[in-house]
C-alpha cells in the first residue's frame, strides 16, 4: 500500500529543511577555507581562498634571489594553480551530497553539476594523474629554456 500524500509531504519537507540547513553549514565552511601549496621547486608558496582568488605569495628560503623573472613567475603560477585546483575539488567535495538524490524522498532528485565547466578539465582528473603531471612539470616551465634567454 501507498503512504498517503500528507505524510510524503511531511517527509519531504524535513528532508527540505535539513538539506537547507547542511546547505548554510556547507557556505560558511567554504567561506572559512583557504589552501597554501608549494611550487615544485619549493621557492614559492601560494594561498587561495574560498572562492580561488590568490590570497597570499610567500617568496621562501630567498631562493628566488637566484631566479630568473620567468622562473619566479613559472613557480609562482604553479603555485597558485595547484592551490586553486585544491580549493575547486574542496568545494566539489563539499556540495557532492547536494547532488545525489534523496533516498528517503525519490521526488527530490538532486541536481546535476557540471564541474568540468566550471572549474575546468583538471579538476575530474584523480590525484595521480595530478601527481604525475606535477612531476614531469608543468609544460609551459618547458618554454623558459626554449625562450634563449639567461
Amino acid at each position: 500500500m501507498t503512504e498517503p500524500l500528507e505524510k510524503r509531504l511531511e517527509k519531504a519537507m524535513a528532508e527540505l529543511q535539513a538539506a537547507q540547513e547542511a546547505v548554510a553549514r556547507t557556505e560558511r565552511e567554504l567561506r572559512q577555507a583557504s589552501f597554501a601549496v608549494l611550487s615544485s621547486d619549493r621557492a614559492v608558496r601560494a594561498t587561495v581562498g574560498p572562492q580561488g582568488e590568490l590570497t597570499g605569495i610567500e617568496f621562501l628560503e630567498h631562493k628566488y634571489r637566484d631566479m630568473s623573472p620567468q622562473e619566479l613567475a613559472a613557480s609562482v603560477l604553479e603555485a597558485a594553480g595547484a592551490a586553486r585546483l585544491k580549493m575547486n575539488r574542496h568545494v566539489m567535495k563539499a556540495l557532492a551530497p547536494f547532488t545525489e538524490p534523496s533516498s528517503n524522498v525519490p521526488e527530490l532528485k538532486g541536481f546535476e553539476v557540471d564541474w568540468e565547466r566550471i572549474f575546468g578539465p583538471e579538476v575530474l582528473r584523480d590525484d595521480e594523474d595530478t601527481a604525475r603531471t606535477a612531476e614531469q612539470g608543468p609544460a609551459w616551465r618547458d618554454a623558459l629554456d626554449e625562450d634563449g634567454e639567461d
